[in-house]
């Protein structure tokens, strides 16, 4: 379902997860002290980073990129989220497994967006 991206080498155990976050307009840098903003977000572990995104199919809309260069978003952050004891492959199978439950084009950008996807994976994980 993904297409290969090679993950960092590490062994299982207490591997990082993190949560990248990224602008998604310049005028993130005149409001973001207020706490405020629009942004853009995705999961990272095992140097691979999932995220959701819209298209028009029904079919998967997660998809994995090299952290932290998600296309058409200007990185902002990584934000610590705890570890996970899941090897590799077992990361990768579980975001197969629910990515089944973020097609394209169910994609909504206030009730089912990037966001949404990366909080549901932080949590069930």
């Amino acid at each position: 379902m993904f297409p290969n991206v090679k993950a960092a080498a590490c062994s299982p155990g207490n591997i990082p997860v993190y949560l990248n976050v990224y602008d998604l307009t310049p005028a993130n840098g005149y409001v973001y002290w207020a706490g405020l903003g629009i942004f853009h977000s995705g999961v990272e572990v095992y140097g691979v980073e999932y995220a959701f995104g819209a298209h028009e199919y029904s079919s998967s809309g997660v998809f994995e990129v090299e952290p932290p260069q998600c296309s058409g978003f200007k990185f902002r952050r990584s934000i610590f989220i705890g570890t996970t004891c899941l090897d590799p492959f077992q990361v990768r199978e579980f975001m197969e497994r629910q990515s089944a439950n973020y097609n394209g084009d169910t994609y909504h950008l206030i009730v089912k967006n990037c966001n949404h996807f990366c909080h549901d994976i932080c949590y069930i994980s």
